[in-house]
């Protein structure tokens, strides 16, 4: 029986777009080339890669641009090596849901400032042609910005729906940009009037309700030590998203509050039940290799940062103001979670990047978990947690490692392992970051004048240590576009 035929490519609409490899697309190229406008294309062009699945465009386009970039995923894609793949792009949504339905624009900008991209969002009823037209021309002559443009196929005359893609180049006198497509089982790369994909820009996701746009990605300009990070794809998150956003604010305008502490009891008393489920301290884990317990000196190096930072949101007097209450203590919030509980579950998602099963964790069998301190000389700072994980009929060896934060008389401890004297950051911890990372208009809707201004003075970044204020700042941007698509697909 003969093979029934798929798809091969599509034929690109002409006009408007002109296929970049074609006579005229190459003199296009050539001519922008001359005025310096494809100046970031030579990089892109190097890492330039085919989404591998039919909804990945989002993921494709990122990892294209991040490797363009030369930012270190600092973790493994294959073998030794440390790369950026769309599939390893899945902190803010699993890749199941985003294999069905795509991934929005906020998400896929989350996923590149928590990937370590500088991160600059536009969407097309917030800006101008005018204002795209500079930033393109800004991107497009230098190596160190690029552009990802969120936009409907059908304005091109293209088949599809909303797609993402990188922008390679663009010439002023035809006023045209170079789509690098990431379907390149579909269409090729192909130049197009930037006005034409400024109107297909200039659309409404029709799942989120949102205009589409473009956003500039650069490397950071100070390294954050990414100690916290929020859970955005548990099941709650919407909940807890709308808790922070909306009902916090109209919950402290209430004239009950008197001071900080009636402050923080509201915080706590009133959240989501699993709000503590929703800052995760980022672990450091790594594959066993050939039993070897050496800690590197790059590891120690993140280590010493991460143990710097929790120090330093110690010393914050919000830390003291929630770590002495005892709203805290009784709260449902401030559950008991062992290093030895965390460490399991660290270990197991770390299983499932190394063995390349991203899914659900259900798919993994922790068999052993081990606390001991790494006999690595002068880094008594660091508890190495081991276990062994089996992924189908896979057993794969990981390592989680630890800083060690030396406890202050008096404050909380939540170790709970009979097998360490270590530390990982607690609820308190995490909460502490939590609050400070919010917006400061939260606090806007207190009545009391001078309440608003001692507290402002408690939690403002100004006022924190380099390391932390960057914690804060990192995370505050991702809030940010996380809070987008939560609020407004629900009009919460």
């Amino acid at each position: 029986m003969a093979a029934v035929a798929g798809l091969y490519r599509r034929a690109l609409p002409s006009p408007p777009a002109i296929e970049f490899a074609s006579p005229e697309g190459k003199k296009i190229f050539s001519e922008a080339l001359c005025d310096g406008n494809m100046e970031g294309f030579f990089k892109l062009v190097s890492y330039y890669q085919t989404q591998s699945e039919p909804a990945y465009c989002g993921l494709a386009t990122l990892a294209v641009v991040l490797n363009a970039l030369a930012i270190d995923p600092g973790r493994k894609w294959k073998g030794p090596w440390r790369w950026f793949d769309d599939s390893m792009l899945d902190c803010c949504e699993p890749l199941e849901k985003v294999k069905v339905s795509g991934i929005s624009f906020s998400k896929v900008a989350c996923l590149a400032h928590c990937n370590g991209a500088e991160v600059d969002t536009f969407r097309t009823n917030e800006s101008t042609v005018g204002n795209f037209r500079n930033y393109v021309i800004s991107c497009t002559s230098s190596e160190n910005c690029h552009m990802i443009v969120s936009y409907h196929r059908g304005s091109l005359k293209q088949t599809g729906g909303g797609h993402f893609s990188p922008i390679g180049g663009y010439h002023a006198g035809k006023d045209m940009v170079l789509i690098l497509d990431v379907a390149r089982f579909k269409y090729p790369p192909h130049w197009v009037p930037l006005t034409f994909l400024w109107d297909a820009m200039n659309t409404i996701d029709k799942d989120t309700g949102l205009y589409r746009g473009f956003m500039l990605l650069s490397r950071f300009q100070t390294a954050s030590s990414i100690l916290y990070t929020l859970s955005c794809r548990n099941d709650g998150w919407d909940t807890t998203a709308k808790y922070l956003s909306k009902q916090l604010p109209q919950l402290l305008s209430s004239e009950e509050i008197h001071n900080i502490q009636d402050m923080l009891s509201v915080i706590v008393t009133s959240a989501p039940t699993n709000l503590s489920d929703f800052i995760n301290w980022v672990a450091e884990v790594r594959k066993q290799e050939n039993g070897s317990k050496l800690v590197t000196e790059e590891e120690r190096g993140r280590l010493v940062t991460k143990e710097e930072v929790l120090n330093q949101v110690r010393e914050t007097e919000l830390y003291k103001h929630l770590s002495g209450s005892s709203y805290m203590r009784n709260a449902i919030l401030d559950r008991h979670h062992s290093l030895d509980t965390i460490a399991s579950e660290v270990c197991c998602q770390g299983a499932q990047l190394l063995c390349g099963k991203v899914g659900s964790c259900n798919e993994i069998s922790l068999k052993t978990t081990q606390l001991r301190s790494s006999d690595c000389d002068n880094v008594e700072s660091v508890t190495v947690v081991s276990a062994k994980v089996t992924a189908e009929d896979a057993v794969c060896g990981t390592e989680m490692l630890v800083p060690s934060c030396p406890r202050k008389s008096g404050s909380p401890c939540e170790c709970g392992s009979d097998t360490s004297n270590r530390e990982h950051p607690s609820v308190v911890d995490g909460l502490t970051v939590l609050i400070l990372a919010l917006p400061p208009d939260t606090w806007s809707c207190l009545k009391d004048a001078k309440l608003l201004e001692n507290f402002c003075g408690i939690i403002s970044s100004n006022n924190l240590p380099d390391l932390l204020q960057q914690e804060i700042l990192h995370l505050r941007k991702q809030l940010y576009f996380l809070v987008a698509d939560v609020c407004c697909s629900s009009a919460c």
